[in-house]
């Protein structure tokens, strides 16, 4: 978060890609819920072709260290990543736990579609149309 000044820009996201590649973003503060860094990496990530997202982790400005994911980031990271590993907790307690067990019972999107024959999650492989 060093290159981040202000109040713009408050949490920084990180995850690894499957193949060990990087991918980085921060989020876009605004009053009226502008995106947190997690979705702001989600959409990072398909514009560099990297659909296979391992493990994410977001941290806060301030020397605030690792935040786990809002409930509205934990649904979308389930429906589009639902193997991906969070890391969470602070200092000497960190862990990386699934996306499930921060969002157990959840709702999953896919579920509940109709069959096209279909059955991939939305982030799985390869880009959807539009």
């Amino acid at each position: 978060m060093t290159r981040c000044r202000g109040d713009n820009h408050t949490m920084a996201a990180a995850a690894r890609v499957q193949g060990g590649r990087n991918v980085t973003a921060v989020n876009a503060y605004h009053f009226t819920g502008g995106p947190c860094a997690e979705l702001v990496l989600l959409c990072t990530a398909a514009a560099q072709g990297a659909y296979e997202l391992d493990t994410i982790v977001a941290v806060g400005d301030r020397d605030r260290g690792v935040v786990p994911p809002c409930g509205r980031c934990r649904q979308v990271l389930l429906d589009y990543f639902p193997s991906l590993q969070v890391i969470v907790g602070a200092g000497e307690r960190l862990r990386t736990v699934s996306i499930t067990d921060l969002l157990p019972e959840s709702y999953v999107w896919a579920d509940h579609q109709l069959d096209t024959g279909e059955a991939e999650p939305l982030g799985a492989g390869r880009p959807r149309e539009t």
